[in-house]
């Protein structure tokens, strides 16, 4: 394992994959490091699926796409739609091979910059010093949690990103909490698993079930890369008004193949409700709703999502005093640099200043042509 790199992609997901294959493809020496697309392989079902389909991609080069893939393989697209969770990972591993990414599994534990450059301390004890860092801190940092979670025993409260695996609860009652995407799938994946009762409490109204044409965001993501820094030159209405159109196509509008998995004799959708307390006994938890409505269940969902909060983000304790940052969310150069000269950060961390598409796997090849382009600038 090298002692020194040019770069340090800190992450084995998809935005660092993305960064990590662009900066070979300009030139850049670089070394990457983490558990090879960790987060999707420990942290999401198996039986998940993608919302997105084969034109989603990882190449900033625009050559080993997740078409291209399809291609290699004999694989016709339409035969996966949607797309499986296996597809989409056996697809990161072909373009890990493709692109000649040697991946060092270890975990970065703490990251300083003592002089011109940086110091990534590793789980084994051992050093990398590089000259810039790209950091690609995954969602899994970031949990949304309501003020009452801790009120929820441990043994009975599950985060989406923590509960995989559902054959434990076949038999039980499960409330969750939360009403988009995840929340419905999760609800599918638990009735698949022959759940006795699921409820899905949310504030916002009852989303609509219908297929989504996620081509929209391509004019977004084009005029990111064609002018430095458009996001955030963008008027706070326009961006409001973007953000709004995302949050109804990708939000409230979820995948009509989950209708036939969520049966009403099983799933109860109480849009508009809030919890306003939770009563806890030996055996289960109460959760009464601003409707008036008591939900006893033998374990909680929180598909509550993501908010961003950098301090979360163990490795960078040592830097993070340096990086200026604003609601959690570091503050930007057009470049996607942080203020902490040679610290780039992409993915979910970017989304305030590069706008809300810089979450999901679709701004991964123009964040890493965007932060590449800046770095050899």
């Amino acid at each position: 394992m090298p002692d020194r790199t040019d770069l340090l992609v800190v992450g084995a997901g998809p935005y660092a994959y993305s960064a990590a294959a662009f900066a070979r493809d300009n030139g850049i020496e670089s070394h990457i490091v983490g558990r090879p697309m960790g987060f999707w392989r420990e942290q999401m079902p198996a039986d998940m699926f993608l919302r997105s389909g084969p034109d989603w991609h990882l190449d900033g080069s625009g050559e080993f796409t997740f078409e291209a893939f399809f291609e290699d393989r004999g694989m016709r697209p339409e035969d996966f739609d949607p797309i499986p969770i296996s597809v989409f990972l056996d697809y990161t591993e072909w373009f890990r091979e493709r692109k000649w990414l040697d991946l060092d599994d270890r975990l970065v534990t703490g990251l300083t910059k003592p002089d011109a450059g940086f110091v990534a301390t590793m789980d084994d004890g051992t050093t990398i010093t590089a000259d810039k860092v790209l950091a690609a801190p995954g969602i899994g940092y970031f949990l949304n949690l309501p003020e009452w979670y801790a009120d929820v025993p441990p043994a009975r409260r599950s985060h989406t990103s923590e509960l995989v695996s559902f054959e434990s609860l076949a038999g039980a009652r499960v409330v969750i909490i939360g009403g988009r995407q995840s929340a419905y799938e999760w609800a599918a994946l638990l009735c698949d698993h022959d759940a006795e009762r699921v409820d899905v409490v949310h504030r916002h109204s009852t989303p609509k079930f219908a297929k989504v044409n996620w081509r929209f965001v391509d004019q977004y993501v084009d005029q990111t890369l064609t002018h430095r820094g458009w996001w955030r030159s963008l008027s706070v209405e326009r961006q409001t008004a973007i953000a709004a159109e995302f949050w109804q196509v990708g939000r409230l509008t979820l995948e009509p193949w989950l209708v036939p998995r969520i049966p009403d004799a099983v799933v109860t959708s109480h849009p508009g409700c809030a919890v306003v307390d939770t009563t806890v006994s030996e055996h289960d938890v109460t959760l009464s709703l601003s409707d008036g409505t008591a939900l006893t269940a033998d374990h909680v969902v929180f598909a509550s999502g993501y908010r961003a909060d950098l301090a979360r983000v163990p490795y960078l304790g040592g830097v993070v005093d340096r990086i200026s940052t604003t609601e959690g969310f570091p503050a930007l150069t057009e470049g996607l640099e942080t203020s902490l000269a040679g610290l780039y950060l992409t993915g979910f961390a970017s989304i305030r200043d590069f706008g809300p598409f810089y979450g999901f796997t679709k701004g991964c090849p123009s964040a890493a042509r965007i932060a590449i382009a800046d770095m050899t600038r």
